[in-house]
C-alpha cells in the first residue's frame, strides 16, 4: 500500500479517533478506506442517477412536439385512463 498525507479539520480529526478508540475500526486507516468507498459508491450513484436522467430526457424529446394542456383537462385525460 501507498502512503497518503491528508489534512483533516479537528472535527474530523476527533471522529476519527473516537470511531477507533470505540472498536467500530481497527486504525485510522481502516476508517478513511470506509468512508471512500462511500465516497466511491456516493459516485456511482450520481453516475447512475445522471445517465437516468439523461435517458428520460432523450424520451421526452423523441415523444414529439410540447403541447399546452389546460390543467383540467390533463386531469380528466388522466381520469379516464385510469378507469379504461
Amino acid at each position: 500500500m501507498k502512503t497518503l498525507t491528508i489534512s483533516l479539520s479537528q472535527q474530523q480529526i476527533a471522529r476519527l479517533q473516537q470511531a477507533v478508540a470505540s472498536g467500530s475500526y481497527a486504525s485510522n486507516s481502516e476508517v478513511m478506506r470506509d468512508a471512500l468507498r462511500l465516497w466511491e459508491q456516493r459516485q456511482e450513484l450520481r453516475e447512475l442517477e445522471i445517465n437516468r436522467l439523461k435517458l428520460a430526457y432523450d424520451d421526452g424529446m423523441a415523444s414529439g412536439e410540447a403541447r399546452t394542456i389546460d390543467p383540467e383537462t390533463l386531469l380528466a385525460e388522466l381520469k379516464a385512463e385510469r378507469r379504461g
